[in-house]
């Protein structure tokens, strides 16, 4: 029974900056919010929305305060550390009444150059990280690809990640004797041999030479391309008058290519400023719960990309709150944030929002309403491709509801359960016996979250016993839950699920049902069947058998878990049992100890790398020095 006198509560609120969230019945938070005097901000739910105006806005508050039965709030200095924390809880909790950024695709890449090292290498980064290399990017879609492989046709660069040194061009290092390369110099591989590298680990060019290449490269990148656009003309030329017509045609195509590059990244800007052009389609339009917003990737005055997100707008909240929570959820994942964000129009919060981006960008971020010239044709052009994406996306969000809450909706229905949201999946793994490990996996909304996968290493179980290791680890996630729940925490397992499915079928059900018994937690447990030929049957729940219709969206949720636990528990096995045959293997080799092997083994990355790799690579590793990289080397040649 619920004892929240939420009368009594609200006189107690302090008249200060903080977050607060609202809970319903069974204590889940269903929204989030922040406010500059918590008093005045907490009030308005309960006493506004009781007015007679029907505006759109007043019509959702009080459907969200018709679920509300308590609340509680957290006291901040100021407005800004309230952004941050209510940004910090809205992705721990994803409150049902919140707008929520629902793609996962914030996460682009970039070209990154090493010009931290003597012979610097253009590749794909995942991150931009503060080092003082140099960063381009993020890049959307397949704009990423075509100006690396692009780049890697004109310029020879090395594309290996070997640590190397400047040793000097080949005359000053090779045996005049049998002019080979010296021993403390690496063999040309095939890159070299096809005309794609200038093979600097073999001292066939040096670092001076292999800098004038790079200056080329990231002049290129910066968006220079006349130097380059010159020389691939001047070269084309000069092998069609020496007859050589099928290198002359590979220029003409390598030509065809950066101008095409060129064409596609044209901007209209010449600013030379990195920005982002923000607008939204479908907010306030029809009744549906969802929109699409457009953003326009800006780098150093090129258009380098664009990408659209899908949006949970509950309850059609206005255009200037959804804009606002879409930025915050969105440069909260992404690594790189532009000096300016060009918006379709004002947003809620904007100077603490600027604040707040600046803090994260270390420098001051600007957000911009256009009114005229040509950031104004930037926004408009976003806005139609945003309204245009939202038309077309209609039937896609359709069919990607069915197969997440519809699909959900289904598995509840059959199971006559509450509504689901977060399900725990979990399977073992082993041979015999050996190396057993269970898996757990999480599909948050139906689908997989993969932050919050864990893998346990079987501790107490002796031989093939998968109902034993199902037991062992329910109950140290559930154990660890407890902990983190009691003392306040927000610990890799401090999220409950709605249910839990256990791979395996009744015995390994009854066993986590029993397991959680004991731990005083109620949260269902279904074990998931399969058939003669181990494919998904159905769910083993409450002493029967459930049948779901094979055609169904929750059949096919069901065996995506399904294949999903099993996937992520075969791969932890596998690996561990990889593990243990390479430690096999290097424990034979004189010299080489436990911390060895793991620099050997991170260094090279398998035992074939460090089988086939030189004296002088052997000795690059950390913690090798002369005499263990020539035990390693005569280990492997005996």
């Amino acid at each position: 029974m619920n004892n929240f006198d939420i009368p009594s509560e609200l006189k107690k609120l302090p008249q200060k900056p903080g977050v607060y969230l609202m809970k319903n019945a069974d204590g889940v938070v269903i929204y989030v919010g922040k406010a500059v005097n918590l008093r005045s901000r907490v009030r308005q739910y309960f006493y506004d929305s009781t007015v007679a105006d029907r505006s759109p806005a007043n019509a959702k508050t009080a459907h969200l305060v018709g679920h509300i039965t308590e609340f509680e709030y957290i006291v901040t200095d100021t407005e800004l550390e309230a952004l941050i924390l209510e940004k910090n809880l809205i992705k721990k909790h994803s409150p049902k009444y919140n707008i929520m950024l629902k793609d996962d695709k914030n996460h682009f890449p970039y070209l990154k150059v090493s010009v931290n090292e003597d012979f610097p290498r253009l590749f794909i980064a995942r991150q931009h990280t503060k080092d003082k290399d140099k960063y381009y990017g993020p890049y959307a879609g397949g704009a990423i690809k075509e100006t690396i492989e692009l780049a890697h046709k004109i310029w020879p660069l090395r594309r290996c990640d070997k640590k190397m040194k400047d040793k000097g061009t080949v005359h000053l290092s090779r045996h005049a004797e049998t002019d080979e390369p010296s021993p403390c110099l690496s063999r040309p591989c095939l890159n070299h041999h096809i005309g794609l590298c200038k093979a600097p680990c073999a001292g066939l060019i040096s670092a001076e030479d292999y800098a004038r290449l790079i200056d080329e490269v990231i002049a290129f990148l910066d968006g220079d391309r006349k130097p380059v656009i010159a020389k691939l003309e001047e070269q084309m030329a000069q092998f069609a008058e020496e007859l050589n017509f099928e290198k002359a045609a590979e220029l003409r195509d390598y030509l065809a290519a950066v101008r095409r590059l060129d064409e596609k990244q044209k901007i209209e800007t010449a600013n030379g400023e990195d920005q982002d052009v923000i607008a939204l389609g479908g907010v306030g339009e029809g009744e549906g719960d969802n929109a699409v917003a457009q953003v326009f990737f800006i780098r150093n005055g090129q258009l380098i990309g664009r990408e659209t997100y899908m949006i949970s707008v509950p309850n059609q909240e206005s255009p200037e709150q959804t804009l606002a929570e879409f930025i915050k959820q969105f440069y909260s994942e992404n690594t790189f944030i532009p000096k300016e964000l060009i918006l379709a129009h004002d947003i809620a919060d904007r100077d603490v929002i600027s604040q707040w981006l600046g803090a994260l960008k270390g420098r001051s971020v600007s957000l911009i309403v256009p009114q005229r010239g040509e950031k104004l044709r930037l926004v408009r052009m976003a806005e139609t491709n945003a309204k245009l994406a939202f038309e077309h996306s209609g039937e896609q969000m359709k069919r990607e509801l069915a197969r997440t809450a519809g699909a959900l909706a289904e598995l509840s229905s059959a199971l006559e359960l509450p509504e689901l949201k977060r399900i725990e999946a979990y399977d073992v793994s082993n041979t015999q016996g050996y190396q057993a490990v269970a898996s757990m996996v999480v599909f948050d909304n139906g689908l997989p979250k993969r932050s919050d996968y864990r893998k346990f290493k079987i501790k107490t179980v002796v031989g093939a016993n998968d109902v034993a290791a199902i037991a062992e680890a329910v109950r140290r996630r559930f154990l660890r839950y407890k902990d983190e729940r009691d003392g306040g925490g927000q610990g890799k397992f401090s999220s409950a699920p709605d249910i839990l499915f256990i791979d395996g079928g009744r015995n390994q059900q009854q066993t986590a049902e029993s397991v959680l018994r004991e731990l005083e937690i109620d949260i269902p447990v279904c074990g998931m069947v399969k058939d003669d030929r181990h494919r998904t049957r159905g769910l083993y729940y409450g002493g029967r058998e459930i049948v779901i219709p094979k055609s169904s969206e929750g059949f096919k949720l069901l065996t995506r878990i399904q294949d999903e636990v099993h996937r992520f528990a075969i791969e932890y096995h596998r690996k561990l049992r990889e593990r243990e045959v390479v430690r096999s293997i290097l424990d034979d080799i004189p010299n080489i100890g436990a911390a060895r092997r793991t620099a050997l083994m991170k260094h090279f990355g398998s035992v074939e790398a460090i089988r086939r790799a030189e004296i002088n690579e052997l000795e690059e590793a950390p913690s090798m020095n002369r005499r263990a990289a020539e035990a390693v080397y005569n280990f492997f040649r005996k």
